[in-house]
């Protein structure tokens, strides 16, 4: 089970780490890999999500998953790169209104 948490905690830092990447870009005007980028960040955090739909499936089906500080950590680190790459998203997309006038 603690390979599936790294996993979650590695794939949702990466998310967050494409998604500041794009932002900076659509700070400077470089809107094609900004979108690139995010959709890098999607693809990380649709990994994290599976590992986390995995485990989620494991404890329905009966196993026992000892939750631990770790997994809360892996967890609140999914949830943050989430909302920052939604966030983020909503940002590029005013930066390109900006960049057009």
């Amino acid at each position: 089970m603690e390979l599936e948490i790294f996993e979650i905690i590695s794939h949702g830092g990466d998310a967050r780490g494409f998604a500041y990447e794009a932002l900076k870009a659509a700070r400077q005007n470089e809107m094609k890999k900004a979108d690139e980028l995010l959709v890098k960040a999607q693809e990380e955090l649709d990994l994290a999500h599976n590992t986390q739909t995995k485990l989620i499936q494991a404890e329905l089906n009966g196993e026992d998953l000892k939750m631990s500080l770790l997994m809360v950590h892996a967890q609140d680190q999914l949830m943050t790169a989430i909302s920052e790459k939604n966030l983020i998203e909503q940002m590029v997309e005013m930066l390109k209104i900006i960049h057009s006038k």
